[in-house]
């Protein structure tokens, strides 16, 4: 047991150094970079990993190191990975593939797919026009888009681009004050859905982030004015004055949850549940949907994947509210696998901020290109016609092997 442990103890060791490497630009990692077939162009790209290694040789390395690390030993990132991996498919035979129909009904909107972007902070830090390009993108693809607190531009520039209102992810801050006049500018924009997260309101331990930071602090400060990262940029606390205020508060609870509820006119969204216990909570104190999410792998190292958890949520909720699903996803597959456990939306957010840093706007549409053909291939070959159609019956999760 003891060498066992030191075995694994010494390979994450080993993986967070290659991690470290990779992140820091190396020199085997620009000779791979080298020896890589690297796509020139978005059309080129048969699946989205390939805007990954694209990203990596124009996005800036701090920015991408930020975006690629998790927390701890990173094994929340993998975990949501390889709980896709335990999951098969139980494909059905001559049922007409095409009329296979991925569109999605939600609330009054109709979108191309169930498959959503998730917000993510400072997307002008992978291409120029950040957000701008991505809602474009969302546009353009019949996607639902949902906007950052962190967003590098205002709301009403987004909604301008998407050509209608967006949803919001909300970060509740140490000041009611401040939270609610953030709520009010976003509920004039039009947005029909405020989620907040709740998943990361204690802090993080981002160790690989903080161990490239310490190795490139200079090459970061230079990027961001000579300061660590701050508000400087992010357009939603524009107006507000964020003197001694916390963008996060670790004392929200559930008499907080009944406040903004009471507050936010039109749906509220939970993000970052996990478990049956609080799907429940949520429900009662008023919540429209759950989005279940570990933040990425970038809040709490759990070791848990969002797939693993959503069964027991999914279980709790009993179809009296939509359940949401990020993590991992890289798929059209893995999408599938989600709403066959019960998932209404599943989310992406680094595989449309690879397509970003690799190519602008053209790179997050082909992102989702490529994972909605691949989620309407699954459900021809799995006999689901339309998102209704796609049940339990149709996957098994495989038993863990000693």
């Amino acid at each position: 047991m003891e060498l066992s442990s030191l075995s694994l103890a010494s390979r994450r060791c080993r993986d967070r150094r290659a991690f470290l490497a990779f992140l820091a630009g190396s020199p085997f990692a620009a000779a791979f970079g080298q020896a890589a077939d690297i796509i020139q162009n978005p059309k080129e790209a048969l699946d989205i990993l390939e805007f990954e290694q694209a990203a990596r040789l124009k996005v800036g390395a701090g920015h991408w190191a930020y975006m690629a690390s998790g927390v701890d030993d990173d094994s929340t990132i993998h975990a949501n990975r390889e709980g896709f991996r335990r999951i098969q498919l139980r494909p059905r035979r001559l049922v007409d593939a095409t009329k296979a129909d991925p569109r999605m009904e939600l609330w009054g909107g109709s979108y191309a797919s169930p498959i959503f972007l998730c917000p993510t902070g400072g997307q002008r830090a992978f291409y120029t026009d950040g957000e701008l390009a991505v809602s474009r993108a969302a546009k353009n693809r019949g996607t639902l888009n949902v906007l950052s607190s962190s967003s590098s531009t205002g709301i009403e520039d987004v909604t301008k681009a998407y050509g209608g209102p967006i949803w919001y992810q909300l970060y509740a801050t140490t000041s009611w004050a401040a939270t609610d006049r953030m709520i009010g500018r976003v509920e004039a924009s039009g947005t029909p859905a405020i989620a907040l997260t709740v998943d990361n309101t204690t802090g993080r331990n981002n160790q690989t982030y903080k161990r490239f930071w310490r190795r490139n602090s200079k090459s970061c400060f230079a990027c961001h004015d000579g300061e660590p990262p701050t508000l400087k940029g992010r357009r939603m606390y524009d107006g507000i004055d964020m003197t001694g205020v916390g963008r996060q508060d670790p004392a929200m609870d559930w008499a907080f949850a009944d406040r903004l509820r009471r507050r936010v006119k039109g749906k509220l969204v939970i993000k970052g549940i996990e478990t049956g216990e609080d799907a429940r909570l949520a429900i009662e104190h008023g919540f429209d949907a759950i989005w279940v999410s570990n933040h990425g792998g970038r809040a709490t190292e759990t070791g848990r994947s969002t797939i693993e958890a959503l069964p027991e949520v999914v279980a709790e909720v009993r179809n009296r509210v939509p359940v949401f699903l990020d993590g991992g996803v890289r798929r059209g597959t893995d999408v599938f696998k989600a709403l066959a456990l019960g998932a209404k939306a599943v989310g992406i957010g680094r595989p449309f901020l690879w397509g970003l840093g690799a190519f602008g706007q053209p790179g997050v549409e082909r992102v989702l290109e490529i994972l909605q053909g691949e989620l309407r291939l699954a459900m021809g070959n799995c006999g689901s016609q339309t998102l209704a159609t796609i049940a339990r019956d149709r996957v098994v999760i495989r038993a863990e092997r000693n």
